[in-house]
């Protein structure tokens, strides 16, 4: 069959489809991923084959300009990371889609639509997979008749967060059931001829890579798939095969969402610092400006601007980073205890609670992290058995889970059930 891989101008984003991607290649699929030109080369360098559509998004400068304008981008307004919360009214989760839509989704998606649409009508895919800001490709499925399902990357803000949006509608006068989101796709799809549904929200059904301990309870038909950790390539150091004299501890740096702003809100220096001041050995994986500002460090301190985590993280105690879908999912797979400081934007703060309930990490909002309170959690980490045994039953009940090659047949019958054309 015919696999549409879509996703939005964020390498970070494509690198959580890659996995399942190859499997559907290597079982003999044809597989294409769509994307913005600026990520032709990231994709063909993944191994996978590229098809450049409509133009890039601005979304880096609007996220700086939006920093400037309110200060931090993590705000009320901005924060989506309890979409269950009992006390969000629903002026509040109104205001949230009026910001997200048009400052958010829009952006990411408007540049990539019509090129998408028009690549899908003349390949004619079977399968459209998308990730779960990438509506472009549940329009360009509905369009041509293909099947399409989400592939999560992310503890399940998105469709938690519509559903809380339905209930509050419901409660609402019909004249004031106001849907952004659900407006905008539809002015969308009537552009191509076709209607809007709730199946263009959250797909026909959703592909998960986040375990259950750390995702909600979904009421959407899942196929669990086990996490398989994809970077670019980059060779992992001899010494990190090297047996450590001491407890090995990884820190690290701002992740992409961060990088991207005008100031970092990951206390960089506090966490590298705090850590050394422990009887281990820190690996800091910071970028080159993160250096930069760090300045000198302890001896028993190792600045590196990239390793990969699948291979550091084996060798580690516990490590301590922003909360991101990446470094949290890496260390789950290696059963590596973590402290997450993230900040309450996007699903990083949804996913430390989380992991702290599985009593596989435990967290700090990073704006009020202190070098003191990052080192006693630490050392909590390093000395907690609960933890360590928290770690390995996650680390257990991902590698219970089926991996991509194993998910490839249900793909398959999901599909044959899904596609609208015969």
């Amino acid at each position: 069959m015919r696999v549409l891989f879509a996703t939005v101008g964020e390498p970070s984003h494509l690198y959580a489809q890659v996995p399942t991607a190859w499997a559907l290649l290597a079982a003999g699929h044809d597989v294409r991923v769509a994307s913005g030109p600026a990520m032709t080369e990231v994709i063909a360098s993944a191994g996978l084959p590229p098809v450049a559509v409509g133009e890039d998004h601005g979304m880096d400068e609007l996220l700086r300009s939006a920093e400037d304008e309110v200060g931090s981008i993590e705000n009320e307004i901005a924060d989506w990371s309890d979409p269950f919360d009992e006390r969000l009214t629903w002026e509040e989760v109104l205001l949230k889609y009026q910001a997200s839509v048009p400052y958010g989704i829009q952006p990411f998606n408007a540049p990539i639509l019509d090129g998408l649409v028009e690549y899908a009508r003349a390949w004619q895919p079977d399968l459209v997979v998308w990730d779960p800001i990438t509506y472009a490709g549940a329009v360009a499925a509905r369009v041509v008749g293909a099947a399409h399902a989400r592939l999560l990357w992310s503890v399940d803000i998105y469709s938690t967060m519509r559903e809380t949006w339905r209930r509050l509608a419901e409660q609402q006068p019909p004249e004031e059931r106001h849907d952004p989101l659900g407006e905008w796709l539809a002015e969308s799809l009537r552009e191509y001829g076709c209607t809007f549904d709730e199946e263009v929200v959250v797909g026909q059904w959703t592909i998960d890579q986040v375990p259950d301990p750390v995702q909600f309870d979904l009421p959407l038909q899942r196929v669990p798939v086990r996490y398989v950790p994809y970077h670019t390539r980059r060779l992992t150091p001899d010494w990190v095969f090297e047996q450590p004299e001491r407890p090995r501890v990884a820190v690290s740096g701002r992740g992409s969402l961060d990088a991207k702003l005008n100031s970092s809100v990951f206390p960089v220096a506090e966490a590298v610092r705090a850590v050394a001041d422990l009887d281990v050995e820190v690996v800091a994986v910071l970028t080159e400006s993160e250096q930069e500002k760090l300045g000198p460090v302890p001896d028993n301190v190792r600045l590196v601007d990239f390793v990969p985590f699948q291979t550091l993280l084996p060798t580690c105690s516990a490590v301590v980073h922003h909360g991101g879908f990446g470094a949290a999912s890496t260390a789950g797979l290696c059963g590596t205890p973590q402290l997450l400081l993230p900040i309450k934007h996007a699903d990083a703060w949804v996913r430390a609670q989380h992991l702290s309930r599985a009593e596989a990490g435990l967290y700090q909002h990073a704006p009020g992290a202190t070098a003191e309170g990052i080192r006693d959690q630490v050392s909590r980490l390093l000395e907690d058995p609960a933890i360590a045994q928290g770690a390995q039953r996650l680390q257990q009940r991902i590698a219970d889970t089926p991996t991509p090659h194993g998910i490839v047949a249900e793909l398959e019958d999901l599909t044959h059930k899904h596609r609208a054309r015969t």
